[in-house]
């Protein structure tokens, strides 16, 4: 149940990111000064964490849509499977958000 509300927050999350990726982009059409305005923002401690958590509710989305595709097939409706699934769908996020941030840092 708590994923399935996390699932449901994490795709409203990712529409307000992709305001702010349109809005990232139309900087850039305005001109130097307007994307330097949107990168200062974006790169400021607060917009890092927004990214960071765009990130991660990116893979969380991904893993979990993955997980409900495998149940349109009848698949992991027992709950040891559901239990199992969902740990993976959490520990999946985590690494792959760590994996993402680590390349684009390094």
């Amino acid at each position: 149940m708590v994923l399935s509300i996390a699932h449901r927050i994490t795709g409203i999350a990712l529409s307000v990111g992709a305001l702010v990726l349109a809005y990232w982009l139309s900087a850039a059409s305005y001109g130097p000064d307007s994307f330097a305005t949107a990168q200062s923002l974006l790169a400021s401690p607060f917009g890092l964490l927004l990214l960071l958590g765009w990130t991660f509710a990116f893979f969380f989305h991904l893993c979990n849509g993955i997980r409900h595709l495998a149940w349109d097939t009848g698949w992991g409706f027992d709950i040891p499977k559901m239990y199992a699934t969902g740990w993976t769908v959490i520990v999946a996020s985590v690494v792959l958000t760590a994996l993402t941030w680590a390349i684009a840092l390094a």
